[in-house]
């Protein structure tokens, strides 16, 4: 004869019913609080801070893309490889605000500073592979930094950085891929 346990009908709420609502009242006075707090003055410093994260981020990439046409103008033969990854690099540096101008407004001590890579002016290897073995080592060094960078940034410019750190891996790969 099978065992069985009498059934029992609880008499009040069920307690994954009472966790929910305690997690939903925990989360919108967090979110009050949240609110409340991001209209205050203390934010400011960290507004600022990832403001400056954004714009070195549109600096660098406009650097990456100057970099792109230095090598296309010495290299036209790879124009089909690199013309797609540098319009990805300048869409990346629009995303964070860049384009136009957007370089000027930062200190020219600070850029130099904190992106040790190379600029357009550097010289470009003459030979095809040298040339490609920098981009991919700039995109590389860039998705590097970029990576590191995530966990000092707000949430929405995060995912951008960390969206863009996979594109510059991405490139990195593609651009060596023709070397194996």
């Amino acid at each position: 004869m099978p065992f069985t346990l009498p059934s029992r009908i609880p008499s009040g709420p069920r307690r994954r019913s009472l966790l929910a609502g305690a997690a939903g009242v925990g989360a919108a006075l967090l979110t009050g609080c949240s609110s409340s707090d991001s209209s205050s003055g203390t934010t400011g410093g960290s507004t600022s801070a990832a403001e400056r994260a954004r714009a070195r981020a549109a600096r660098d990439s406009e650097r990456l893309a100057e970099r792109y046409e230095a090598v296309l103008a010495v290299h036209p033969a790879l124009a089909e490889r690199l013309s797609p990854l540098r319009a990805e690099v300048v869409r990346h540096a629009k995303a964070f605000g860049g384009g136009k101008g957007a370089s000027k407004s930062a200190s020219p001590s600070a850029s130099a500073s904190e992106s040790p890579s190379p600029g357009p002016s550097a010289e470009v290897p003459a030979v095809e592979k040298d040339a490609l073995a920098e981009l991919a080592a700039a995109e590389r060094t860039l998705a590097d930094r970029r990576t590191k960078a995530l966990m000092d940034a707000p949430g929405e410019l995060a995912r951008l950085l960390a969206s863009v750190a996979a594109a510059g891996a991405v490139h990195a790969f593609l651009l060596t891929e023709g070397e194996k």
